[in-house]
């Protein structure tokens, strides 16, 4: 039988472990990035395994997220980061020289290669071929120290492309529609693959637009195959020589296979608070919007901002309208001034913001109170936008700008022709805001800067026999590490200290969590389906972790989510009987008897000590999984090797 990209590339890659769907395995890692929202811990980490030098082919560190200074602290994470690169063998990208996963497919994604990377929208990499996974910065570290990065083999889903996508219809809307079809959970446990006939008919940036969504999916990560596309692509950034050929084979099998026709597709959009509830724009057409904001990793290419601005030209926003644009990258913001692109764009009246992540994670451009933004986004969880009442869609660029102009939700295909946007032959090439690490020799010499703000990394427990606390907050389905770990201007701050971030968690579902968590010692955390989708922000498990959460119970877990809370040394648990989380009322006293027994036999009991009623619960845990909770999270375990 014949394989897939993915697996192909898994069978490459192998360290251990055995290619059947739901059995461990471990790959070798050839690159890591990191950002520094997340990166600060994930450096803090590395530290503390002692390593000299990163054992990856090459890593590297953006500064993407947190660049709102409003303070000392994200300057001075800025200087720590930079430091620990130079020192330790990590390229890093300065302030500014753009969005990590739009960067990385410029300048360093190669095909059939592994990445790993502590932002969730690492698949991105997967529009040139990567295989490319969102983790926790603890698995990162490891990586850059040489370690295997353990996942579960995923299944195999393949999504069949056929016909050509129509003049305003996009593969923003291709990205919608698969998660109209399969829901934000559907693709959990899952690599996706894109192919037929359509794919050929999709650049680069196109089909990075859609394996950047396929993290809203759920999915483990989305590829596309490595073609004359591809090598068109790498050839125009300088970099043909890292093109190799990748197609799956013709016998390949694939666990479920779903055709979407690109030719009936139409424009989509993506309503609150979730992106799977999906629309056509023609059901809202009228709604009144008052801000439009144009970027993220998502949509930020070269390629869209051409679009963006040749739709823009001559003409301008609506007066009730903001607009923001926000290029992906440096070399995206000189190819539109040199070619005179900005300069529409700016006389339409639109702002220009920072080559950088900004409103996508609620870091400046918040909506007006109870207002309608229209978002080239990934995400549109509740407050994400860093406005509790704002209405978030999610839509593509075409969309965005049809409502920036007319100042309600319209169809782009009433704007009139779709001019002709080309891919260009060359862009435009200048590493100078990546920074080299030192030589060896030199880094022996440089010394590692930190701030007052970065405090030491907080120490975890070792999972034990029995567990007996309050059950201090139960959630429901769905529930993001947005809820769990808020983004925004006023907390991002503060991701290296880890004890101020602490008064921040769950703060969306209940602001009293943290000192109820404080005043308990220890408590277990209930939730709902799908608990911990979103991003790979491993702040979700630590800040838990060090408020006294020792075990979180829920009717299933997000893939990374999971994965962190075992690395922070929190036991996840499911329940066997979904209809048993009802049965459990916030403030119950619990108990969790004969764990490490439990965890071999698959079946942990929990008791409900206020009630006297009792649950099964599942744990499936490898052998790896366990030791690492008896030892108390992932760098305890590893420092035992």
């Amino acid at each position: 039988m014949g394989m897939t990209i993915a697996q192909k590339i898994i069978k490459n890659h192998l360290v251990s472990g055995e290619m059947i769907p739901g059995k461990e395995i471990a790959l070798r890692i050839d690159q890591t990035l990191t950002q520094d929202a997340t990166g600060t811990m994930a450096y803090l980490e590395f530290e503390t395994m002692g390593i000299e030098r990163v054992r990856t082919e090459l890593s590297v560190a953006y500064i993407d997220h947190n660049t709102l200074q409003c303070g000392f602290e994200n300057a001075d994470d800025h200087r720590y980061i930079q430091s620990v690169a130079k020192k330790h063998g990590i390229r890093f990208s300065r302030p500014g020289n753009g969005i990590c996963h739009q960067v990385h497919l410029e300048r360093f994604g190669v095909p059939g290669k592994t990445l790993i990377g502590s932002d969730s929208h690492t698949p991105t990499g997967g529009g040139i071929g990567m295989l490319a996974f969102g983790a926790g910065g603890m698995d990162v570290a490891v990586a850059m120290g040489g370690g295997a990065y353990y996942i579960t083999m995923p299944k195999m889903f393949k999504v069949n492309l056929t016909g050509k996508l129509r003049p305003f219809v996009t593969a923003k809307d291709v990205s919608l529609e698969i998660l109209r079809i399969l829901s934000v959970k559907g693709g959990v446990g899952a690599i996706i693959e894109w192919g037929g006939e359509g794919v050929k008919t999709l650049s680069v940036p196109e089909r990075a637009t859609i394996t950047n969504m396929g993290t809203e999916l759920g999915a483990t990560t989305s590829i596309f195959p490595s073609d004359e596309i591809t090598r068109e692509f790498l050839k125009a950034e300088g970099r043909e020589a890292d093109w190799v050929a990748l197609e799956s084979d013709a016998d390949a099998a694939y666990d479920r296979i779903i055709d979407i026709d690109l030719d009936t597709l139409e424009p989509l959009i993506a309503c609150p608070h979730s992106p799977d509830n999906v629309k056509k724009v023609s059901e809202l057409k009228g709604v009144k919007v008052d801000q439009v904001c144009i970027g993220s990793c998502t949509n930020s290419s070269l390629m869209d901002m051409l679009k963006v601005a040749a739709l823009l030209k001559g003409r301008t926003i609506d007066p009730s309208v903001s607009l923001s644009i926000s290029p992906g990258s440096k070399q995206v913001l000189s190819m539109l001034a040199s070619s005179g692109a900005l300069n529409d764009i700016l006389a339409s009246g639109a702002r220009v913001l920072e080559c950088a992540c900004g409103p996508c994670i609620g870091m400046g451009f918040s909506p007006n109170s109870a207002g309608v933004s229209l978002r080239t986004f990934n995400r549109n969880f509740l407050g994400r936008s860093g406005t509790a009442d704002a209405g978030v869609h999610l839509v593509s660029p075409e969309t965005a700008v049809a409502a920036a102009l007319t100042g309600t939700v319209t169809d782009p295909r009433l704007l009139g022709e779709m001019p002709e946007i080309a891919m260009p032959e060359a862009f435009r090439i200048d590493d100078t805001a990546v920074i080299l690490p030192a030589s060896p020799e030199e880094a022996k010499d440089v010394e590692v800067v930190r701030g007052p703000n970065i405090k030491p990394f907080p120490q975890s427990k070792a999972v034990g026999d029995t567990i007996e606390a309050p059950l201090t907050l139960k959630v429901g389905d769905n529930i993001t590490t947005d809820h769990i770990m808020p983004a925004g201007a006023k907390i991002l701050p503060y991701r290296s200290n880890i004890p101020h971030l602490s008064q921040f968690c769950f703060g969306v579902c209940d602001a009293s969590f943290p000192e109820r968590a404080k005043a308990a010692g220890e408590s277990i955390v209930v939730g709902g389906s799908n608990y911990g989708q979103g991003s790979s922000r491993e702040h979700a498990a630590l800040v838990p972790m060090y408020l006294g959460v020792r075990a979180v119970i829920a009717k299933s877990f997000a893939r990374i989510h999971v994965a962190n809370l075992i690395n922070a040394g929190i036991l996840p648990l499911t329940f066997k009987n979904p209809d048993d989380y009802d049965a459990l009322s916030q403030g119950d006293a619990l108990a969790l008897k004969s764990i490490h027994a439990g965890m071999d036999a698959g079946e942990i009991v929990l008791e409900d000590l206020t009630t006297g009623k009792s649950f099964p619960l599942a744990c499936d845990f490898t052998e790896r999984q366990k030791d690492m909770l008896k030892a108390g999270g992932l760098l305890a375990y590893t420092a035992t090797l």
